[in-house]
């Protein structure tokens, strides 16, 4: 494993599978949607080692894994194993990570990866239309990002007498610390504060 913004890097990850004899390299950037802002960036460390060691492996890649069935499984069981525990909510959020929207103008499959990782997520979990919502986080600076809002639709469903939301972001194989503060922490008051009275965040 290796960390596209810390250690160990990519480049020295790759140099240990070279030393180990490792003549086929699969790569696998742990992003399920794929998009230039971040698999793309991934994929660029992977290349500037494979230029400058190029007989060293064949390199393979998988871009994206937004309609894997495993991947809506295993999010599907980690809600699933979540309501066995709290009950189901009024409303299920999946929240992605935002990106400006002229990306998507520019031709980044990201935002309808999203949405076909949600419509099959809640169709493995046998959701109706009603009872869930995708939308986008992280938003930042002057520039449109995509919509609908996750902090303003949490906002609107408690203005709207939806008593309980529960969230998860679909778009991240595990959680990170940027995460669990805008989604658990500021989504969750700011729902509250908009009249909700329940918000329960899905690891």
């Amino acid at each position: 494993w290796a960390m596209r913004y810390g250690e160990p890097t990519v480049a020295s990850a790759l140099d240990r599978l070279k030393s180990a004899g490792c003549s086929r390299i699969l790569v696998v950037p742990l992003y399920p949607q794929y998009s230039v802002s971040t698999t793309a960036s991934a994929m660029d460390a992977v290349n500037e080692w494979a230029r400058r060691n190029p007989q060293a492996a064949r390199i393979g890649t998988i871009e994206s894994f937004h309609e894997e069935p495993r991947y809506v499984s295993a999010l599907a069981a980690s809600i699933n194993t979540h309501w066995m525990d709290y009950g189901r909510p009024d409303k299920l959020v999946m929240s992605f990570h935002g990106l400006p929207r002229v990306s998507i103008e520019r031709g980044d499959p990201y935002y309808g990866q999203c949405l076909e990782s949600g419509r099959l997520l809640a169709a493995e979990l046998g959701l109706a239309e009603a009872d869930y919502a995708i939308t986008f986080q992280s938003r930042f600076g002057p520039a449109e990002w995509l919509q609908p809002y996750t902090q303003a639709t949490l906002e609107a469903l408690g203005r709207d007498g939806v008593r309980r939301v529960d969230v998860i972001c679909p778009g991240f194989v595990c959680d990170c610390l940027e995460t669990l503060e805008e989604i658990a922490m500021e989504c969750k008051e700011a729902f509250l504060a908009a009249g909700g009275t329940e918000f329960r965040y899905i690891p």
